[in-house]
């Protein structure tokens, strides 16, 4: 199968899944703020992944790009979206548009309707440092995302199999290459072991990608004549995972994703550690369902919720939000105390 049609169908199966409440949200409760003493116009969005500004902490996160005329179309309906909006958006994976030129037109498109926007670019981790360079030249990008997706590649029926040498070549990358870099999972979580890892290396930004957003596995599965269950359930959630990092190497800047389904998710992951949010499907469905209108009226949804809910909590500022009180209940906060973490620090805070 060639790598068009792939894309094509992990867009579609993407968008036929459930949700899944395992992205732990559900077990974080916001402590109530009775006298929040705070203006809704005093609320601020603005935050900041080290070097890079960005005027909202939702931003668009990577999902296509490299299937032909159908994902061109999809890249150029988000950009025009982040444009209005001006909220940072990250384009899927280049590792194609590296490899073959007659690719890069469904990335190009970004750079061409939002001449002036933050935009990630993506590669793989097996990329070289010379290939990172391309990606990120080829839509001028303000930042690089490198992803990690090993158990998508383990069932996916023609993916990788050899997993080596994927750290040193980060750390290659990162030294390297002229623009920030953000390592990032696709859906299966990030654990205090592979911050550190990381954070040895020099990376001083992470997207989580937790366990409880697109599942890769299952979409993968349903590519398979014989599929890995196993898989389908595999990964720390989204809400654990923001805990990991960000307890583990408080020097790191995380950015939550996986299964973000509205403002209050978004909250939830900046109150847990999260400095910037990155959305995928609902992003995704409201533009291929109702179009590029539609989702410019989710986006201020979404702002007009968080600013409502931040008001509520008495929190100006994303960096205020961030020390916000909260309780952790069930599965993450079992996970959390057997994987040696103060879920108390959070609520006595």
């Amino acid at each position: 199968m060639n790598r068009a049609r792939r894309k094509i169908e992990h867009i579609k199966h993407a968008l036929s899944l459930e949700h899944s409440a395992a992205n732990g949200f559900d077990d974080i409760a916001l402590v109530h703020q009775s006298l929040p003493g705070i203006c809704t116009n005093d609320v601020k969005l603005a935050t900041n992944l080290g070097e890079l500004s960005l005027s909202s902490p939702l931003f668009i996160n990577a999902m296509t790009g490299g299937g032909g005329q159908a994902t061109l179309e999809i890249n150029k309906g988000l950009a025009e979206a982040a444009k209005e909006r001006q909220i940072a958006m990250a384009v899927g994976s280049q590792m194609a548009a590296v490899k073959d030129a007659s690719e890069r037109a469904s990335f190009e498109i970004v750079r061409r309707v939002n001449p002036s926007g933050i935009i990630f670019a993506n590669i793989g981790s097996e990329a070289t440092v010379d290939e990172a360079k391309r990606a990120v030249d080829m839509i001028e990008a303000n930042a690089l995302q490198i992803h990690l997706n090993v158990v998508q590649e383990l069932v996916m029926p023609e993916g990788d199999r050899d997993f080596t040498g994927a750290l040193a070549r980060i750390e290659r990358i990162v030294h390297e290459v002229n623009v920030p870099v953000i390592v990032k999972e696709v859906g299966f979580g990030m654990s205090k072991e592979t911050a550190q890892k990381l954070a040895d290396i020099g990376v001083l930004m992470v997207d989580v990608g937790g366990f409880g957003g697109t599942n890769f596995a299952l979409i993968e599965n349903k590519r398979r004549n014989k599929t890995l269950p196993y898989f389908n359930e595999w990964g720390i959630s989204t809400t654990a995972s923001i805990v990991e990092v960000s307890q583990s190497s408080p020097h790191l800047y995380v950015i939550g994703s996986g299964g973000i389904q509205n403002a209050l998710d978004a909250v939830k992951a900046i109150a847990l550690g999260a400095s910037a949010v990155g959305v995928a499907r609902p992003f995704l469905e409201a533009l291929i369902t109702r179009g590029v209108e539609s989702l410019l009226e989710l986006v201020d949804e979404w702002h007009h919720d968080l600013i409502l809910i931040m008001t509520a909590l008495g929190a100006k500022t994303i960096e205020q939000l961030k020390r916000t009180p909260l309780v952790i209940y069930g599965n993450t906060h079992h996970w959390l105390t057997e994987r040696g973490f103060d879920t108390k620090a959070y609520s006595q805070r």
